[in-house]
């Protein structure tokens, strides 16, 4: 059976099961004995995201040869990302105004949630506007370390040790051949042992989809939230599906692939994205995937997926459209069309500016909602009622920013020369059964 059947039975599954334990009122089983297994499973993934990082995008630059190879490959990949997020606001705040999910909230959800969530939004409110009231350009300041090891040791520092990988690619680069050998033959093993790792994690997918989905089922208070709060929900998931249909044209139109190929590649590292909420947890797949599975060189893999998870949110970014304008109606705060312009600009720029910070996704939606001049009071009641649904959202948008990722590193190899046929490999390639 083909490895993503086995991760959506394992999804199906954990649901169903969360459910009934829920009914049963047996929460404790799940906290106690399943979820574990789902957090050790994103540990593991966590694990090897730095490592792949550092040695495949090291080995990346030295394979091109040519450092002006790799400026033409860091400036299309760059543009398309800056691209893409536009796209991804503009469907987002074409589909609110439509739409209008704002307009359908009661005054009685509004205050329940601003009771429930009121509180915790404040303090988030304060720790992202001391953040971002820091100068325009502190996310280079942000992006370049003063210590490696400590950069690397913390996985929400991938865009610092990013900085350093490409920073040692390009010196490798330049450094005699005889004499970089050696190190181009460490970065090459290295890194092959480090992909047959990710093969050997992914045969515990399966049973920690179950172990995250049963816990998230099981973790739900209110699931009459969803009901009040359901145009919103229909809202993303509408603009999210549209981001996929826009995936799925520019591979066939551009790269020759049809829909059917490319999400069959992919298939697994969404479903791990969905599961996971996480596109760095989800890195090592992501990657894995469109190298072996959709025929992206890995010098074109290495530098554009690792970038993408840091820089390139295109699900987060739709996303924030979409809840900025609905926390405005819902709050009575009347947008001009020169307000809506700003949401695609200022959402488009802290997509970068913010990738380097923890908690990027809510200091996002902070500096969209402070662009428009939203009182902080209001802002809190706000966002506590998008938190109520933040989870299985994130969950659904974090599927559209590594399959983002995917789509640009495949319109990169093509227009590199760098897309070949398919060559996945099994976790037992090199192994002697008769040893």
């Amino acid at each position: 059976m083909a490895l993503h059947w086995k991760i959506l039975i394992g999804m199906v599954s954990g649901i169903l099961f969360g459910i009934i334990i829920s009914y049963m009122g047996m929460q404790w089983l799940v906290k106690d004995w399943i979820k574990p297994f789902g957090t050790i499973f994103i540990n593991m993934l966590k694990l090897i995201a730095i490592p792949l990082i550092i040695v495949s995008l090291i080995k990346g630059i030295v394979d091109l040869h040519d450092i002006n190879k790799f400026k033409t490959m860091g400036v299309r990949t760059f543009v398309l990302y800056i691209v893409t997020t536009v796209i991804a606001v503009s469907i987002g705040l074409i589909l609110v105004n439509i739409i209008q999910p704002g307009n359908q909230v009661s005054n009685d959800t509004i205050q329940q949630l601003s009771a429930s969530y009121g509180t915790d939004m404040k303090s988030n409110i304060d720790k992202a506007t001391a953040t971002t009231a820091n100068g325009p350009l502190q996310f280079l300041i942000d992006m370049v370390p003063d210590n490696f090891f400590k950069a690397a040791s913390v996985n929400s520092n991938m865009l610092q040790v990013i900085f350093f990988a490409i920073f040692f690619g390009i010196a490798l680069l330049l450094v005699d051949k005889k004499t970089a050998q050696p190190v181009k033959d460490f970065f090459t093993g290295t890194n092959e042992v480090i992909m047959k790792m990710v093969d050997i994690i992914m045969l515990m997918a399966p049973v920690a989809v179950f172990a995250l989905l049963a816990s998230l089922v099981t973790e739900i208070t209110s699931p009459d939230i969803f009901v009040a709060l359901g145009w919103y929900v229909v809202t993303v998931i509408l603009g999210l599906m549209l981001m996929l249909v826009f995936y799925s044209s520019v591979v066939y139109l551009y790269a020759k692939v049809t829909p059917s190929t490319f999400f069959k590649a992919m298939a697994p590292a969404q479903l791990l994205a969905f599961s996971t909420s996480s596109s760095a947890a989800t890195l090592p797949v992501t990657m894995e995937r469109v190298e072996e599975h959709l025929g992206v060189d890995k010098e074109v893999t290495s530098f554009v997926c690792p970038l993408g998870a840091t820089v390139n949110m295109d699900g987060t970014s739709l996303y924030q459209a979409v809840a900025a304008v609905f926390i405005c109606e819902a709050m009575h705060f009347n947008l001009s069309f020169t307000d809506q312009l700003t949401i695609i600009i200022t959402a488009t720029l802290a997509s970068i500016g913010s990738a380097a910070v923890p908690g990027a996704g809510l200091i996002m939606l902070v500096v969209v909602l402070e662009s428009l001049g939203l009182p902080a009071e209001t802002m809190a009641v706000g966002l506590a009622l998008i938190f109520a649904v933040d989870r299985p959202l994130d969950m659904s948008r974090t599927i559209i920013n590594i399959t983002g990722d995917s789509m640009v590193a495949l319109v990169i190899g093509k227009s590199l020369g760098k897309l070949h046929k398919s060559k996945p490999k099994n976790i037992d390639d090199n192994y002697n059964f008769e040893a």
